[in-house]
């Protein structure tokens, strides 16, 4: 009997990983299922060496979930199937592929080879579906603290509408692209993607292609609006539309990605934030250097 290993998150879907994960009981009736909480794995090398070849893995979690076992496993030998069961709340990683939470376990090994990696604050991370700053940093920053008072789910767009009216404000930026750099004032958002969809839904590089032969990424940059101009084109990003606001919004294929503000925000990575930031770079997979294999 195949013996399948389902990797939880204990802490995904507001907290409800390991009662959403049980639910693969019903997918795999009848199999050998052992359940690992992922928070207690100390060494993935260990542990993905100690399968046996015809052993499953489904990673149960969201889209930080499987930013972090990505990166946890990047570097490392793999001869197992990986599965993903998408158990958070935002699920960018799963909506990008047209599915809807609660789908059945599929195969993610070719989705997690040649990634993406951004360096950020010292370190450098593979990435899944986006590396930003900008509104969308200050909205997984505000999010993160809903979560540590309630676990109610957490509406991003109402987090992100207060933050464009009142809290939030835009920065400056110096931005290179492929080696072209230009400046702009008041920039709401400047994520690089690697798939379509961010911040729980937000569609902004609608034509991005995670598969496509040469590996590109979509830069989107919105700038040059104050707060009610940008309130009213923000609805758009939700349709993938934004890019008919063409004094304000651009997007663009590239390979390689600099943006630095001129004061600290918050960033996020595949939903995980990351605070005081004033700079990014992000590379295809083809660019990345040898020298730069640090991960989570």
């Amino acid at each position: 009997m195949d013996k399948i290993n389902i990797l939880y998150n204990p802490h995904a879907g507001n907290g409800n990983g390991k009662n959403f994960a049980k639910n693969l009981l019903d997918y795999y009736s009848g199999k050998k299922l052992d359940f690992i909480d992922m928070t207690k794995v100390k060494s993935y090398k260990d542990f993905l060496s100690s399968l046996d070849t015809d052993e499953k893995i489904v990673v149960a979690g969201g889209d930080g979930t499987l930013h972090r076992f990505v990166n946890s496993i990047y570097d490392i030998e793999r001869k197992n199937d990986i599965y993903y069961y998408a158990a958070g709340s935002g699920n960018d990683f799963l909506v990008d592929l047209g599915m809807k939470k609660g789908a059945e376990p599929f195969l993610i090994n070719k989705y997690i080879e040649k990634l993406p990696l951004a360096t950020v604050g010292g370190k450098s991370y593979r990435f899944l579906n986006n590396m930003s700053f900008g509104i969308d940093g200050y909205c997984c920053e505000e999010g993160d603290r809903v979560r540590q008072k309630t676990t109610k789910p957490v509406n991003y767009t109402s987090i992100a509408i207060k933050g464009v009216l009142f809290k939030y404000r835009p920065t400056n930026a110096r931005i290179t692209l492929d080696g072209v750099t230009k400046e702009y004032e008041k920039v709401w958002l400047a994520p690089a993607m690697n798939g379509r969809f961010c911040g729980g839904g937000m569609m902004l590089a609608p034509n991005q292609d995670r598969l496509a032969g040469e590996r590109k990424l979509s830069f989107l940059i919105m700038y040059g609006a104050g707060s009610l101009k940008t309130l009213t084109m923000f609805p758009s990003v939700f349709t993938g539309t934004q890019e008919k606001y063409t004094k304000h919004v651009q997007i663009i294929t590239a390979k390689s990605i600099s943006v630095e503000f001129d004061r600290p925000v918050s960033a996020q990575i595949d939903g995980e934030t990351i605070l005081n930031v004033k700079r990014y770079d992000a590379v295809t997979h083809d660019l990345v250097p040898e020298k730069q294999k640090e991960t989570i």
